[in-house]
């Protein structure tokens, strides 16, 4: 089970006891923000896309969605994401709890600027029912990003 997998992760730096599992589906943005009790743009969501050979993991911002023309002129291809049964075995977690924390080899996480105006975020932990509060700072180690992006909008209010 994934979530096991960034149990172990987080075991080795000390910090599991701070994942959060829930009684109720954090699956969504939605889901996530009522039961870690915090508003959804807190909601650290890691959106999975094809690269040019290789898988590529943005975590951004629960309000913030993928801007195309963006996405293009940093990644040098169309934002196409992973089809669902493709999630699983690319990344090695299952939709609803993907995570950038004990992703499969050759897979790249990039942290969008969307996060940046949060103190601490909430992403998920390999499971459909967890989440952890990390700083921005803990989140950009923790998740080895190769560096930050800019390839999101903020929804319209």
């Amino acid at each position: 089970m994934a979530i096991e997998r960034v149990k172990e992760y987080f075991r080795e730096r000390g910090i599991e006891g701070r994942i959060r599992e829930y009684d109720t589906s954090s699956a969504t943005v939605e889901l996530a923000a009522q039961a870690a009790g915090c508003e959804p743009a807190r909601i650290a969501k890691t959106l999975s896309f094809h690269g040019d050979g290789e898988v590529v993991l943005v975590v951004a911002a629960g309000d913030a969605r993928i801007d195309n023309q963006k996405y293009k002129a940093r990644f040098g291809c169309k934002a196409k994401m992973l089809a669902f049964e493709e999630v699983e075995p690319a990344i090695g977690h299952a939709v609803g709890g993907v995570c950038p924390f004990a992703v499969n080899e050759g897979v790249s996480v990039y942290l969008d600027e969307s996060l940046r105006r949060f103190e601490t975020v909430f992403p998920a932990c390999g499971s459909d029912n967890s989440a952890i509060e990390l700083s921005i700072p803990e989140l950009e180690d923790l998740s080895r990003a190769c560096g930050w992006v800019n390839v999101c909008k903020l929804r319209e209010a």
